[in-house]
């Protein structure tokens, strides 16, 4: 299975902060924003990594990152140059899967919470079919909602809608089989001039082939897309890791607990940041 991030967004809702930079490289307390996405594809064990960029904006993503040879992965790096929606990543993608399956996280969500790798590993493992996530939010109002019958079935996915059938959306998490290049090249795009995601979604709900896996209410998610959700989601990173003492979505320590690098690799990274907390975490290990 490969792994796409969508990091192509103009970040508006974040002007003027984004203006100078793209959003996934603003800093979400300690980290780069793309830190979190980054770690629950290492965390799926997908090491075959595309970062959708927004036009010239490339080089500070591989500034970043480099190849991904630094976490013993491999990462490369293709524009959107025009935006159309979640489901574009496929069809910019498109020679990057191949004959592969395929993870796509949006690259302003953030996810943390207990039985995280073995739901991530359940959806890499079903291989036919999608595996997308249901999360409980008190206004749903502003994302693809589902709606489930009393027996926890999947009944609807509906975009946006004005009256929600549900309190349970779907986060920007998304596993698919190898069709979906063939499903996002048909669907239409919305009244927005978008190819949602949620198309592609109701595509596979319609063939029968739709997992939605509900995270507990003890999960933490976050799509850090505006200033009150980003300054929240810091608040509730810096929490986290003051009461559990590690630091979440640390990419390097995560390549290094699954076998991506090796124990020099670590310590090198920990001594070009040591003067930092974060840097001190790693070399910790």
């Amino acid at each position: 299975m490969k792994g796409i991030i969508l990091s192509a967004g103009k970040g508006s809702r974040l002007y003027p902060a984004t203006k100078p930079v793209c959003k996934p490289l603003i800093p979400l307390y300690d980290k780069p924003l793309i830190y979190y996405p980054l770690d629950v594809l290492l965390r799926a064990g997908i090491t075959e990594i595309l970062i959708i960029v927004p036009p010239d904006l490339q080089q500070p993503f591989e500034q970043l990152f480099g190849d991904g040879s630094g976490l013993g992965i491999s990462i490369s790096y293709i524009e959107q140059k025009v935006q159309r929606g979640i489901a574009d990543a496929f069809l910019v993608g498109t020679d990057f899967i191949g004959r592969d399956d395929v993870c796509l996280v949006l690259g302003d969500n953030v996810f943390y919470g207990p039985g995280l790798d073995d739901s991530l590993m359940r959806a890499r493992e079903n291989n036919t079919g999608a595996t997308v996530f249901g999360y409980y939010v008190d206004d749903p109002r502003p994302f693809g909602v589902v709606e489930f019958d009393e027996d926890g079935k999947v009944l609807s996915i509906e975009e946006k809608p004005a009256n929600p059938r549900s309190n349970y959306i779907v986060p920007g998490l998304y596993f698919y089989d190898n069709r979906v290049v063939e499903i996002a090249q048909s669907i239409k795009p919305s009244e927005r001039g978008e190819l949602e995601i949620t198309s592609v979604n109701n595509e596979y709900l319609r063939q029968g082939m739709l997992n939605v896996v509900k995270f507990g209410r003890e999960f933490f998610w976050a799509d850090a897309g505006n200033a009150d959700n980003l300054l929240g989601a810091a608040n509730t990173i810096r929490v986290l890791q003051g009461y559990t003492g590690s630091v979440i979505a640390c990419v390097e320590e995560t390549a290094y607990r699954h076998g991506y690098i090796d124990r020099d690799k670590l310590l090198e990274a920990g001594m070009g940041m040591k003067s930092t907390e974060y840097g001190k975490y790693i070399l910790s290990l």
